[in-house]
């Protein structure tokens, strides 16, 4: 389900920042639909940060996704 709604997300125009929440409360940052990469069968998700750095996330162990408040980001934006 968390792969379908993430895809969704990703994919929407305009784009809005996302967070990916984790086990333990932890949360990943989407602030852009270029720092997103999903695996072709959905299973594993990388996540870049304005800063270089990147998450990998098992997408099975998604526990939420989070759409954050705000303004909307062209996709075509930087």
């Amino acid at each position: 389900m968390h792969v379908e709604k993430m895809r969704e997300l990703y994919r929407a125009q305009p784009f809005r920042p996302f967070g990916i929440r984790l086990p333990g409360e932890r949360m990943i940052a989407v602030q852009h639909p270029e720092y997103l990469a999903i695996s072709p069968n959905g299973r594993t998700a990388v996540a870049y940060q304005p800063d270089g750095s990147l998450n990998i996330v098992d997408v099975m162990l998604v526990t939420d996704l989070e759409v954050k408040p705000g303004a909307a980001t062209q996709a075509n934006d930087e």
